[in-house]
């Protein structure tokens, strides 16, 4: 009996530091953030060019959109910035990543801007200036962006070109994104070293960076979602949203990326059936596509745009 008793007591004790840490990974994980975390040190080589495009963004003419939410209580914020070319009905929604912002996208705003696009730069839930207590890693964000939409094709009218680029967390957005009913306006989607399920990444996390098991923390995470947020992790799944996309998609994927392993577009390419293409970025790390080569990214993205999109870059 004394064993019995000393049993229970051993798996009480476990189970309640399984559930409190748990709680402290959730915490960690998703609450929002209020201040971009710096870059880690492998990308410091590139923070000189990095402040000169945020430089850019902050000085250039540019509009704050909102919308409510439902409770109407709080708001989403976006920054739209006009085409330099009068009347150009190309538009870009640019998905930022994990604990970024609209403005840590403004490398690709730049680019986007001098191929003639309008460029939308939305704060995700929990980041920027947008509402939210927890980040939600694109599953909510997704119908955030049907919001933007709407915005989009009212301001810059019924013959709007939108494209759909994201990086990282961002590309998610868009993967997942690609997968609800959207209007005729939107053309095509580029993504750039997204995840393809929480379910995996946080394993991924778990295992390579936290050295730790799925089991018991990664249900207790999704539990405590589903109690936050009102859903569970299980549903946030890029790969499930592909296998509904019928818009052309270009998948990006720095080779050496141990954050968001590049198997992960290798499972996205395969999940969807509408015309796709691949590119894995050799020596990349996580989101270094860009900066290892500014020009040969360019170029391969008009390339994409010039077979799939209908307005010629």
């Amino acid at each position: 009996m004394k064993n019995k008793g000393l049993l229970l007591k051993v798996s009480t004790g476990l189970a309640a530091v399984s559930f409190l840490f748990s709680e402290y990974l959730f915490k960690i994980s998703f609450k929002r953030v209020d201040h971009v975390p710096e870059t880690s040190q492998e990308k410091q080589k590139y923070a000189a060019s990095y402040w000169e495009y945020v430089d850019w963004f902050r000085r250039i003419n540019k509009e704050h959109w909102t919308f409510q939410t439902k409770n109407e209580t709080e708001r989403m914020s976006a920054y739209f910035i006009p085409s330099k070319e009068e009347n150009s009905k190309k538009v870009v929604i640019i998905a930022h990543g994990y604990k970024g912002n609209g403005e840590t996208m403004s490398s690709y705003a730049k680019m986007f801007y001098e191929m003639g696009f309008n460029v939308l730069l939305p704060d995700d839930r929990g980041h920027g200036q947008s509402m939210g207590e927890y980040i939600s890693f694109g599953w909510l964000d997704r119908l955030d962006y049907l919001q933007w939409l709407k915005k989009i094709i009212k301001r810059v009218g019924p013959k709007s070109e939108i494209l759909l680029f994201g990086v990282s967390m961002g590309a998610s957005t868009v993967e997942m994104l690609s997968g609800e009913d959207l209007p005729s306006q939107v053309k095509c989607v580029i993504a750039d070293c997204g995840y393809s399920s929480i379910d995996e990444e946080m394993t991924f996390l778990l295992k390579h960076h936290y050295h730790l098991p799925k089991y018991p923390f990664y249900p207790l995470v999704s539990t405590i979602n589903h109690y936050r947020l009102g859903y569970y992790l299980g549903d946030v799944s890029s790969v499930e949203q592909l296998k509904k996309n019928k818009l052309p998609i270009f998948f990006i994927h720095g080779e050496n990326d141990d954050y968001v392993p590049s198997y992960m577009s290798l499972e996205n390419y395969e999940a969807t059936t509408a015309a796709k293409e691949l590119w894995i970025v050799n020596n990349a790390t996580h989101a270094e596509s860009y900066w290892l080569d500014p020009l040969e990214y360019k170029k391969r993205i008009k390339n994409f745009l010039n077979k799939y999109f209908n307005d010629k870059n």
